[in-house]
C-alpha cells in the first residue's frame, strides 16, 4: 500500500470515529437534557389508605426503601412520578421529604390525605387546596406561676423560621408562618375541580400538627386566629422542607370528618382524594410537556 493511500485511509477512519464519538455524545446530551426537564412529580400520602390507591395507578412501577418511607417509582402518561408513604407525623414528614428530594431531586411536591374540618361551612367529601398550610403546634404558653393553672386560648404563635436566635424569646418571632402553595399546582387543580363530583373543592387553610383536636371550642379557636379550614398532622412539615429546597408545594386535603358541623368519620374519602390528585397531576403534567 503506497503512502498516500495509507494517508486517506486514515483520514477516513478518523472522520467516521469523530463522528460517531460526536453522536454519542450527543445521545448523552439529550439524554441528559431529558432526565434534567423530566423531574419526577412527588406525591405524598401519610398511610396505607393515603397513598396505595394512588401508587396502583402508576405504570411501570418499583419499589424502592429509605429507612421506614417507601416509595412507588412509576409513570403517569409516561411522565414519572413517585409515590411516597411517608408515615404519621410532622417528623415522619419532614424526614421523608428530605429523603425524597436528596434521591429524587423532584419537579414539584403534593401533599394529600385526609384532614378533619374546622370551617362550618365545609363538608366530609369537600377538598381544600392549601393555598397555605401552617404548624398550629408551634405555640408559646404564657407566663403562669406554681398553681395558676393552664390556659390554651392564651398561647400565642411561635415562628420557628423567623430568625437564629431563641425563637421563645424574640417577640420578632410570635407571628404565625405560613407557607404559601405554588401557584402552578394550584392552577393545575382548578383546572379540574370541576371534575370531581363527590363535594366542593375550595381554597383554604390547612393546619398541621402533632396533635390531634377533639375540643370543638380548641378547633374553634384555631379556624378564628389561624384561618384554618381542616386540620392534619403533616403538611406543613413538608411545606416547610420544601421550602428549604425550593421545590413546588401544595397540600390537598379531604375533609374525612367535620366535629364543628357533625360530619362523621367517613375512610372512603381517602379514596376520592387521590382520584381528584391523579387528576391533578395529569394536568400538571400536560403542562410541563
Amino acid at each position: 500500500m503506497n503512502k498516500q493511500l495509507r494517508n486517506a485511509m486514515l483520514a477516513i477512519i478518523t472522520v467516521l470515529f469523530l463522528s460517531i464519538l460526536a453522536g454519542c455524545n450527543s445521545s448523552v446530551q439529550s439524554e441528559s437534557n431529558k432526565s434534567k426537564e423530566q423531574q419526577p412529580i412527588l406525591i405524598q400520602g401519610p398511610m396505607p389508605i393515603e397513598a396505595e390507591k394512588f401508587a396502583d395507578r402508576l405504570e411501570n412501577v418499583k419499589e424502592e426503601k429509605s429507612g421506614t418511607f417507601e416509595f412507588y417509582i412509576g409513570t403517569v402518561d409516561d411522565y414519572p412520578v413517585i409515590v411516597a408513604k411517608t408515615g404519621k407525623g410532622m417528623e415522619n414528614t419532614a424526614a421523608a421529604t428530605a429523603v425524597a428530594i436528596e434521591k429524587y431531586d423532584p419537579a414539584a411536591i403534593i401533599n394529600q390525605g385526609t384532614s378533619g374540618g374546622h370551617d362550618p361551612d365545609l363538608h366530609v367529601f369537600d377538598i381544600v387546596l392549601g393555598k397555605r398550610v401552617t404548624n398550629i403546634g408551634s405555640l408559646k404558653t404564657s407566663h403562669k406561676e406554681d398553681g395558676e393553672g393552664m390556659d390554651p386560648t392564651t398561647w400565642i404563635p411561635m415562628d420557628l423560621m423567623a430568625n437564629e436566635g431563641s425563637a421563645g424569646e424574640d417577640p420578632d418571632a410570635e407571628n404565625i408562618r405560613y407557607f404559601k402553595g405554588n401557584e402552578d399546582l394550584l392552577a393545575a387543580a382548578n383546572a379540574v375541580k370541576d371534575e370531581y363530583t363527590k363535594g366542593e373543592v375550595v381554597k383554604g387553610t390547612i393546619g398541621s400538627a402533632d396533635v390531634w383536636n377533639n375540643e370543638v371550642d380548641r378547633i374553634q379557636w384555631f379556624h378564628e386566629k389561624y384561618g384554618t379550614s381542616v386540620e392534619e398532622m403533616e403538611g406543613a412539615a413538608g411545606a416547610q422542607i420544601a421550602k428549604a429546597y425550593d421545590v413546588p408545594f401544595l397540600g390537598i386535603r379531604i375533609l374525612s370528618n367535620n366535629k364543628v358541623n357533625g360530619g362523621e368519620y367517613n375512610p372512603n374519602t381517602a379514596e376520592a382524594n387521590q382520584e381528584y390528585v391523579y387528576k391533578v397531576v395529569k394536568e400538571y403534567i400536560s403542562t410541563i410537556e
